[in-house]
């Protein structure tokens, strides 16, 4: 079955935010910057320090969270989305189509770096993370 998370969106306070959750919540915090991924390259010099994904899990509980990196303006109301970790390609294929019927898909479902992702706004105006990640090495 799928996990559904909440990914938190920041306007440049993504590691301060999540340095402060766990300080409130304890476990373990994963920061990735914009520089030490592997789409560095693509993403503009200025944005290297700026997080690309970050994870803070104690238990079940986790909370993803990344900076805006150009993707419009932070605003109240759209500071965070729903994730889903899926099992497969094939589960995440059918929530993406389940979920962006009659709303608006803003990134088909294809395998990225991280695995397999794509995004969308559903009908209610709730934005939507879904994902079924490669194995960790």
């Amino acid at each position: 079955m799928a996990q559904v998370n909440a990914y938190l969106h920041f306007d440049g306070t993504c590691r301060q935010a999540m340095t402060f959750y766990k300080e409130c919540l304890g476990g373990e915090l994963i920061l990735m910057t914009v520089g030490e991924s592997p789409a560095a390259a693509q993403m503009p010099h200025q944005a290297k320090d700026s997080i690309m994904h970050s994870v803070l899990k104690n238990g079940t509980n986790v909370i993803m969270a990344s900076d805006n990196l150009g993707t419009g303006s932070i605003t109240k109301g759209n500071q965070f989305s729903m994730t889903v970790e899926c099992s497969s390609n094939t589960e995440a294929d059918t929530l993406y189509s389940k979920l962006s019927a009659g709303g608006r898909a803003t990134h088909p479902m294809k395998d990225e770096f991280f695995g397999y992702y794509g995004d969308l706004t559903d009908k209610f105006g709730i934005r939507w993370m879904i994902s079924h990640m490669k194995p960790q090495s």
